[in-house]
């Protein structure tokens, strides 16, 4: 048999022998909407905490800084563990709407470190600016400094949430059959290492490529108002 041959081979067995690719689309499926999810509960918990963080009051500070310490200071496999089998083991959540919430809270304290940065990044004039123009402390925020910050931290934003989408790969502690989990049950059903690896790989490099593109398109958008 030649090399060609038996690569068709194991091609054969690992993703048409007993429609075994649907094992991966499934996957795909899993992988997209724990990361989705966990993409929008990071953001809100990030900015939560961020604004925790840039608050006058020490109590509040404390809190933020607390969460990220812990948050960024544990594995977050350890995280995902603890929140699936202490935190929601007698709670009735679908599992990946649990390891969403679990990796959203993980992701949180990086986010939330970002939109600080970003915030503190727009000169203090623009807060002076909006208070002179009548506008409170909340107001100033919401419309003249963050919109500005989110510029300055989209492509921070962007790095964040691909790297989300790759530790989500670690779903099949709580028994969630995403990409790598099936990957991880092609190679267990035939035997074979290679082919079923490079497939995992080869499907998260696309999703993350059009991602990619995506975000860099979004992020043209956001800079049209610029000047330069």
């Amino acid at each position: 048999m030649t090399a060609i041959q038996e690569w068709a081979s194991d091609f054969y067995k690992c993703f048409i022998k007993e429609d075994r690719y649907m094992l991966l689309v499934s996957g795909v499926g899993v992988t997209v909407k724990v990361s989705l999810l966990a993409v929008f509960i990071g953001i809100f918990i990030g900015m939560l905490i961020a604004l925790c963080n840039l608050s006058k009051r020490k109590s509040i500070r404390f809190i933020g800084g607390v969460y990220t310490d812990i948050i960024r200071g544990t594995p977050s496999v350890t995280q995902l563990m603890i929140i699936y089998f202490v935190v929601f083991a007698t709670v009735d959540l679908d599992k990946w709407i649990i390891a969403a919430i679990a990796f959203g809270i993980n992701s949180g304290a990086y986010v939330s470190e970002i939109i600080r940065a970003g915030i503190m990044s727009v000169d203090h004039g623009q807060t002076e600016a909006g208070r002179s123009l009548g506008l409170n402390a909340f107001q100033t925020m919401t419309r003249i400094v963050i919109p500005q910050a989110v510029k300055n931290i989209f492509p921070a934003l962007c790095n964040e949430f691909i790297v989300l989408i790759k530790e989500t790969a670690i779903v099949g502690y709580v028994g969630l059959m995403d990409i790598q989990k099936a990957g991880d049950f092609i190679k267990s059903a035939t035997f074979i290492a290679f082919m079923p690896l490079i497939g995992t790989a080869v499907i998260y490099y696309v999703l993350i490529k059009l991602l990619t593109l995506l975000l860099r398109r979004i992020e043209k958008i956001l800079r049209k108002s610029d000047v330069r």
